[in-house]
């Protein structure tokens, strides 16, 4: 290789290098909490007063509207529907007809690019295949985000429910814990916050405080949300301590945490064999015998 080429292809991996180094610092720069939190509080003026609040329900689109009549499901199959994208974390009516369209969409489009890619003759089959793969896609994603989310809310609860047994043992009342609550865990816990802002606008629209709690573990389908509302239930029923409610199960949440967590620390182990034995074995076994049977080859065979 000449010292031209060699300078070259040195110059170009230094400038690589630099520029990757200038995108990763800028994006960590502009992820960063701090940076996160003052975009967040842009929207409001020096006065403290929201220049622009967000509206309570979406508008739905004329063209949406249109298209969610023509595809081919019932108002009961949408229902359900917008009951399971609520789940993953999309709640508006817009997801609904989004995710309808991608269920008839995806199929021709992935059938298509198989058959302009092989041919039909010989690639009819794999069309049919990558069809399946299209029309189950949309739902696999959804089944990914929903358990996503409910591990997310579920791992959250414990913060959030520290945090409104201390607002409400400071004198504040539920609905107040629930905002401020919601308020002080939006960076950590998005998802849990999101629904906790649910409840506080279902309480404000003149909805029973335990019927927006159940539409809240119905909505998660958690199984530490549903004990929150039993016993939120139980203390409204016999008018005992909410606060030492509270603080109980949150204990008890917080061990389940600390448990499942322990958990998945436990299967490390296990789970690390087959990359060992599929990934670092047979490289090992190449760098530790291969000059060996190079050496064997070259004198049994070569020198004959």
């Amino acid at each position: 290789m000449t010292p031209e080429i060699l300078m070259a292809l040195v110059g170009i991996f230094v400038m690589v290098g630099l520029v990757a180094a200038t995108a990763t610092s800028w994006w960590f720069a502009r992820n960063s909490p701090e940076q996160r939190r003052l975009r967040n509080l842009a929207p409001v003026t020096d006065t403290g007063i929201v220049v622009e609040r967000p509206r309570l329900m979406a508008t739905p689109d004329a063209s949406l509207s249109r298209l969610r009549r023509l595809l081919p499901k019932s108002p009961k199959d949408m229902s359900r529907l917008q009951r399971r994208l609520a789940k993953a974390g999309y709640p508006h009516v817009q997801a609904v007809v989004y995710y309808s369209l991608a269920e008839l969409v995806l199929p021709i489009v992935f059938g298509l690019a198989v058959i302009m890619a092989l041919g039909v003759s010989s690639g009819w089959l794999l069309a049919l295949c990558a069809a399946a793969l299209g029309y189950i896609t949309p739902g696999f994603y959804i089944g990914r985000r929903t358990t996503a989310r409910k591990k997310a809310i579920q791992n959250g609860l414990p913060d959030a429910l520290d945090l409104i047994t201390v607002c409400v043992e400071a004198g504040s009342a539920l609905d107040q814990a629930l905002v401020k609550a919601s308020d002080e865990l939006h960076l950590a816990h998005p998802a849990l916050t999101d629904e906790l802002r649910m409840v506080t606008t279902e309480i404000r629209a003149g909805k029973p405080r335990l019927e927006a709690f159940k539409n809240f573990a119905e909505r998660t389908g958690v199984e530490d949300v549903r004990t929150l509302v039993s016993v939120l239930t139980q203390t409204d029923r016999f008018g005992t301590s909410i606060s030492q409610a509270l603080r109980t199960h949150a204990v008890t949440s917080r061990t389940k945490r600390r448990q499942r967590a322990e958990e998945r620390a436990g299967k490390v182990g296990v789970k690390l064999v087959f990359p060992l034995a599929l990934c670092l074995f047979p490289a090992l076994y190449i760098v530790c015998f291969g000059p060996v049977v190079v050496r064997i080859y070259h004198a049994f065979f070569v020198g004959q």
